[in-house]
């Protein structure tokens, strides 16, 4: 529909703007990169709500359901009559959510960054790059052909690289979005492989045919993808499970979870705009995008389901025995995550049987409110203390009024207690979860009590406890006058305009407007069921407080009692460990080293030889091109003596 083409300026902007300041932006602009890349995002967030107000009250609705609108699309590379990968943008409940999310966020890091990164001598490279990432993410939610979701996906792994890398002159820095890139390329291979998978049974790579074709159990493609079958798994599951091995990379799910840590190497104000709500949650986005080709096959939700949960529960444990305060924050994200992801897989497709899927995209909504407020909140406290551990800090309540209201209200949001937004999407999880796999959903309740555990954690150790090292730090001639307080106003106002979201955006009636079939779904909160989710949290937060609000020797009583256990949790249960022995000890020295062998020896050997004896008879007849006239007119005769010769024996 044309009426929709304005969209297109969404992504177009933050593109056209990493050109002119990656470009231009060290000479002409090192001064104003900020304001430029700031403006150009507070442009595609007025878009983006002048695009969902269209689309949820204008005319998106059409007899009831919520439609899916291709606003632009053309053939991009055509390379059968039916398969083209074609560029367009799709409108739909999903994809307009994530504008809001995306630019939302976007905006509120752009803001911050004005005064956290004031002083940076590339400061116009960090705005160019802020700006390739958000084009990267808009144009992945916005894609209408699975392939251009793939480019998209690629491109938005490159600029993370380049993000995570920022500070390059640090080797942790470097090897951080080294990894970061390695690891997502492994599971962008399953991503691409699962696209071929679905393409060549599907006979398309546009999403909506796909879906079309997969849906109806009568279809040809599907009974054809269903029936053919490898290692006991139909070619379905095996197409779609690779899909979610690419979104399990890009979202931290285990066992592909080892970068985001490390990640947190970047520039603070980056790790709440790819952490928290545009980067992880792409691999929700993408099984949600294809869910109801998910519905079809149980085997590969049961694996959403699964891994979802587990790595909800693994990240959870970890980030209670963590220091470093981003180190805690990523693996909250992961946790977190893996509630999106197991909440798509207890769902259904359609009706009330799509609670989970609804659930899903109203938690991937509010936390990404939430957690980039918490990121931006530490993001201040360690401009203040200039660091990243807990022991570090304490106290600063006081000296950071602001910063210490609004990251409570997060960690009140995150914990999921009421009125806070998390409470109102994580009670329908955990309600879709109960009514589908009650083992999921005790897993889902313990998850909830630790997550409200490790965020009062560090709550208590960042403004309350350690009030020596307030003094330690004045002593230290850190004033206030020295750190900025709590910095320029451009970082004070995200954070009041995000705890503002954290509060208010739970009581946004999402079901009307996402759910898995399009239709307005009816929800409501039950307080009975509320009760025992609600409760193990504020227990969860007492007995955080009893242990870290003042200084005293129960944490470290709880550290010996769990022992050896405390000790796998903080080295991460050895997870990187593993993957370094299985790099080094198997992999380089089974694998790498006989290749390498046979590259040196065989590949090399086969085209050396081939170099010496084209060498050696290049040597032997080099005498023919002697340049005397006298060898020449020789051979000349010998060849006409020779053809004499055989002529004659012919003739005879």
């Amino acid at each position: 529909m044309s009426n929709y083409l304005y969209i297109l300026w969404i992504p177009l902007l933050p593109l056209a703007t990493f050109v002119v300041l990656g470009l231009f932006g060290r000479k002409y602009f090192a001064k104003s990169a900020g304001i430029i890349g700031t403006a150009s995002l507070l442009t595609s967030t007025l878009l983006s709500f002048v695009a969902a107000k269209q689309y949820f009250f204008e005319d998106g609705k059409v007899n009831g359901v919520y439609q899916k609108i291709i606003a632009l699309k053309y053939t991009w590379l055509q390379f059968s009559p039916n398969v083209s990968i074609d560029m367009g943008v799709i409108v739909d409940p999903i994809s307009v959510m994530m504008l809001i999310v995306v630019t939302s966020v976007s905006l509120m890091v752009h803001v911050f960054s004005l005064g956290y990164m004031k002083g940076e001598e590339r400061f116009a490279t960090y705005y160019a790059f802020l700006s390739l990432f958000t084009f990267s993410m808009l144009g992945l939610i916005l894609s209408v052909n699975i392939f251009q979701v793939y480019m998209f996906w690629e491109l938005v792994g490159v600029s993370s690289f380049l993000l995570i890398g920022y500070y390059f002159n640090k080797p942790s820095a470097v090897a951080a979005s080294k990894k970061a890139f390695i690891v997502t390329r492994f599971a962008d291979l399953g991503f691409l492989i699962g696209i071929l998978i679905i393409g060549f049974y599907g006979g398309t790579l546009d999403i909506g045919l796909l879906i079309e074709k997969f849906t109806s159990a009568q279809s040809p493609e599907f009974i054809s993808i269903t029936t053919a079958s490898f290692l006991g798994a139909s070619m379905l599951t095996w197409g779609l499970v690779l899909i979610f091995m690419g979104g399990a990379g890009k979202s931290a799910m285990f066992p592909l979870h080892i970068w985001l840590p490390d990640a947190m190497e970047g520039p603070t104000p980056v790790s709440a705009l790819i952490h928290a709500a545009t980067m992880v949650v792409a691999g929700v986005y993408l099984v949600a995008r294809l869910f109801p080709v998910y519905s079809m096959d149980e085997a590969a939700l049961t694996i959403v389901t699964y891994v979802g949960a587990f790595s909800a529960l693994l990240a959870a444990v970890i980030a209670c025995t963590q220091t470093d305060i981003k180190r805690v924050l990523a693996y909250s994200t992961m946790s977190q995550i893996g509630y999106m992801m197991f909440a798509l897989g207890v769902s259904k497709n359609g009706g009330e049987n799509g609670l989970g899927y609804m659930a899903s995209m109203f938690h991937l909504f509010t936390h990404a409110f939430f957690k980039s407020l918490l990121f931006l909140g530490a993001g201040s406290v360690i401009h203040m203390v200039h660091s990243n551990e807990m022991k570090d800090m304490g106290g600063l309540r006081k000296l950071m009024p602001i910063t210490h209201a609004a990251f409570l209200i997060a960690c009140l949001a995150i914990a999921g207690i009421p009125p806070f937004a998390g409470f109102f999407s994580k009670e329908e999880i955990l309600t879709a979860a109960f009514h589908e796999n009650k083992l999921i959903y005790g897993v889902a309740l313990f998850t909830a009590a630790l997550t409200s555990f490790y965020m009062f954690r560090l709550y208590f150790n960042i403004f309350w406890s350690k009030d020596a090292a307030v003094k330690a730090h004045h002593s230290a001639g850190h004033d206030d006058a020295h750190d900025h307080g709590e910095g320029t106003w451009t970082m004070k106002l995200p954070l009041m305009i995000l705890a503002a979201c954290a509060v208010g955006v739970g009581f946004i009636p999402f079901s009307q407007f996402i759910s898995s079939d399009g239709a307005p779904l009816e929800t409501h909160i039950d307080v009975v069921f509320s009760i025992a989710p609600v409760t193990l949290s504020i227990l969860a937060i007492l007995l955080s407080a009893s242990f870290y609000k003042s200084h005293n020797a129960k944490s470290d009583k709880a550290v010996a009692f769990f022992g050896g256990f405390y000790r796998a949790a903080y080295k991460k249960f050895y997870v990187d460990e593993l993957y370094l022995f299985i790099t080094k000890k198997i992999v380089f020295p089974l694998i790498g080293q006989p290749i390498a062998w046979a590259d040196r020896n065989i590949v090399d050997g086969f085209m050396l030889l081939l170099a010496n004896t084209t060498a050696k008879i290049s040597t032997a007849i080099k005498g023919l091109q002697s340049g005397k006239v006298q060898n020449y007119a020789l051979y000349f005769f010998g060849g006409v003596l020779a053809l004499s010769v055989l002529f004659i024996y012919i003739w005879k």
